[in-house]
């Protein structure tokens, strides 16, 4: 999973009608409200993103933690089996912090726990940095060490990077993936660089593994990769390197008995008495990467392929009993908690597993989609459960949300996407792509038929295969039919659909003339007037709308330019060559009125027209419009909630609604969940007032409710 964004490319505009219009400014003055009681708390989907890491203390039953690649850190609550974010509180400006670099406990103090919090190491993305929690997560304080960190970046299922001495918690290391190696001895109050470490890792991994020793003080291994595994017998002051140690090593594991396990590129291996041993399993079908010894028994050691290769009645997991003397490839029985995940999920690009300290023959597993629980590994066919409550790591692209018929479907990545039919609190029966119904791995845009809500259309495709097409629905998104026809080599970003006519509908592509149909997808023809669309795949812009009462309109912004089409999309002009140029935008229409079309340009603002374009009025104490939405108005009133997630005059940034058009605002927002990770896409429910959708890249999707 990724989470860039990518602005609008250049292109050139065909200009058939250009009409210089001034942006006029509409002097509206908020009210100063107190923030209103609203609840806001994520759509139940289930997981699907990865999780790289899980961690279980030594000293207390059922105190685990997960870190994500792009959604954070959470702590398990065993009462009620569900994860705890322990790091929603980042705000937008804070989204870098959601990528989960390391975590490491304190194996003396089952109260404290730090994380290495980071996705990128661009410079785009800002430095990432340490936190300390003394209080299992609940609160946080950040440490003085600001570094490149890279939790959604490659290698991301390697570790750990992070450890706390068992003997001398004041003790702290970690490896880093572009600065060496770094080490704290007052609790991580202060950090310093290790100069006398000597290894060379490979450029953009690291040092991606750290352990110690617990029953040897000072003994320390790291992990260079790409140069190989050091040592250091007196806690890092001096270090050597291992002779003939692998040199990509995957992950690192010590036995009670001082026997260190590695999974590597080449296969697996154990360090004992000074010499090296291959011990990979027989007729394996690739590369090994998660590890874990039993803490109760030195021989007991379990490895999983670091991709999915199965068949139907084994699995990727090895286990063996004689310190990888021989290998059992274990059964598995799954007993999913979320109903519309795939056999094929389980152990998919597996990060981790591990032994539960204090429940012997339970063990913790953590892949692509999320993480599972099994309580006897020793059993002929394990049974695994995967719990998914409380942790939501979705990266939304679409949201639609119809006067009729479900009151939520979504677009997302990796998983297709969602008909929330059975309500915003239980997880959906089936993924879009279910029974009889064509799979996506992205879908990037819906859209439906105001006239006729049940009628809806989506695209996306797959971008494993490079393959993308489209599907229509003609009963509100429970089943899908794929277009019959679609261009290939091109992939389609945005759709909008008729008011009057579902088989009408427009598409914008990547960097490509936008296309249309009128037949639904049977056959295709590229639309004049309109620049080539963006450039990137991972692209959250909604340039393109539809007229919500005129069948044949159709409006399009680029780069201060509003376009219109009178003709059902076969042609568009330039009717507002006047606004700012922003690559962030979003452009929406109002429910029952022809010609009122809103336009928001993140710190360029927030624009009204009511004559289809030609005129604009600025909302002047909206300083920030990153996103909005509209939807239901309240009871007795006609005008549509305005809902805007950016800054208002005088008010702050937050999450906001008016019901008067932007005359006044109240803020919506909570402190403790600002909805920080990257929100991408806002809808507003037409069903019920007061309910509005955010969605994020790499949290899922949230819902807001008074």
């Amino acid at each position: 999973m990724s989470d860039r964004r990518f602005c609008l490319g250049k292109s050139t505009c065909i200009a058939i009608i250009v009409l210089a219009v001034v942006v006029t400014l509409t002097p509206f003055k908020p009210a100063c409200s107190a923030t209103s009681d609203y609840h806001w708390t994520n759509v139940s989907i289930g997981g699907g993103g990865y999780v790289t890491g899980v961690y279980l203390h030594p000293l207390e039953r059922d105190l685990a933690y997960i870190k994500t690649d792009i959604g954070g850190f959470y702590r398990w609550n065993p009462e009620d089996r569900e994860w705890i974010p322990l790091t929603d509180h980042f705000r937008l400006q804070d989204s870098n912090y959601y990528g989960g670099e390391a975590l490491a406990l304190d194996p003396n103090n089952s109260n404290i726990v730090y994380i290495a919090a980071g996705k990128y190491t661009a410079s785009w993305g800002g430095l990432g940095t340490i936190f300390k929690s003394s209080d299992r997560g609940k609160t946080w304080t950040q440490l003085k060490i600001d570094l490149p960190m890279g939790g959604n970046e490659t290698q991301r299922w390697l570790g750990e990077r992070l450890a706390v001495n068992p003997f001398d918690s004041n003790i702290i290391f970690f490896g880093s993936r572009l600065d060496g190696l770094w080490k704290s001895s007052n609790g991580g109050t202060t950090w310093n660089k290790v100069s006398s470490f000597p290894g060379e890792p490979e450029a953009n991994i690291g040092i991606a593994g750290l352990v110690f020793n617990k029953k040897v003080s000072g003994l320390v291994y790291a992990n260079a990769y790409g140069d190989g595994i050091y040592k250091s017998t007196n806690a890092g002051v001096t270090w050597s390197k291992i002779p003939e140690s692998p040199s990509q090593v995957n992950r690192m594991a010590l036995a009670n008995d001082d026997v260190l396990y590695i999974t590597h590129t080449s296969g697996v291996s154990k360090y004992a008495n000074g010499i090296w041993s291959d011990i990979t399993p027989n007729n394996t079908k690739t590369k090994f990467n998660a590890l874990s010894v039993d803490p109760n028994n030195s021989n007991h050691v379990l490895i999983v392929y670091d991709q999915y290769i199965c068949t139907k009645n084994d699995t990727s997991i090895f286990q063996s009993t004689n310190g990888g003397a021989t290998w059992q490839q274990k059964k598995h029985t799954l007993k999913p908690q979320v109903p519309w995940w795939p056999e094929w999920y389980f152990a998919s690009a597996t990060s981790a597993i591990e032994f539960d300290p204090k429940t012997p023959g339970k063990v913790w597993l953590t892949d692509w989609f999320g993480t599972w629980q099994t309580d006897n590994i020793n059993a002929q066919s394990s049974v695994w459960s995967n719990y998914e409550k409380g942790h939501e790591e979705l990266v939304s692209f679409a949201l639609a949300s119809p006067p009729s018929g479900s009151v939520l479907l979504s677009g997302v990545a990796d998983v297709d996407g969602f008909n929330h039919s059975n309500g915003l609190d239980a997880y959906p029966s089936t993924q879009f792509g279910g029974e009889n119904s064509p799979r996506f791995q992205d879908t990037y845009s819906l859209a439906y038929s105001e006239s006729n809500p049940s009628q809806l259309v989506r695209v996306g495709g797959n971008r494993w295969n490079n393959s993308y097409t489209g599907a229509t629905s003609a009963n509100g998104g429970l089943t899908w039919k794929k277009f019959s026809s679609f261009p290939q080599n091109v992939i389609p970003l945005r759709v909008a659909m008729s008011a009057t006519n579902s088989n009408l509908f427009v598409t914008i592509l990547k960097a490509r003339q936008p296309i249309r149909t009128n037949n639904g997808g049977s056959s295709w023809s590229k639309v004049s007037g309109l620049p080539n669309g963006p450039k990137g795949t991972w692209y959250w812009g909604q340039p393109l709308v539809a007229d919500k009462v005129d069948g044949n309109t159709f409006y399009y912004y680029s780069r201060g330019k509003l376009y219109r089409s009178n003709n059902g999309g076969v042609s568009f002009s330039i009717v507002n060559s006047s606004l700012p140029s922003e690559s962030w935008s979003m452009l929406k229409t109002v429910s029952g009125v022809n010609g009122e079309v809103w336009l928001s340009l993140d710190w360029q603002g927030l624009y009204r027209s009511t004559d289809g374009g030609v005129k604009f009025d600025k909302i002047t104490e909206v300083e920030r419009a990153y996103l909005f939405a509209l939807g239901k108005p309240q009871k007795g009133s006609k005008i549509p909630a305005l809902y805007l997630y950016g800054k208002i005059t005088r008010m702050g940034e937050g999450i906001f609604r008016s019901l008067d058009r932007g005359k006044t605002w109240i803020n919506i927002s909570t402190l403790h969940k600002p909805i920080g990770n990257e929100p991408n896409v806002m809808e507003a429910s037409w069903q019920q007032f007061g309910l509005v959708f955010i969605g994020t890249n790499g949290k899922g999707i949230y819902y807001g409710n008074p």
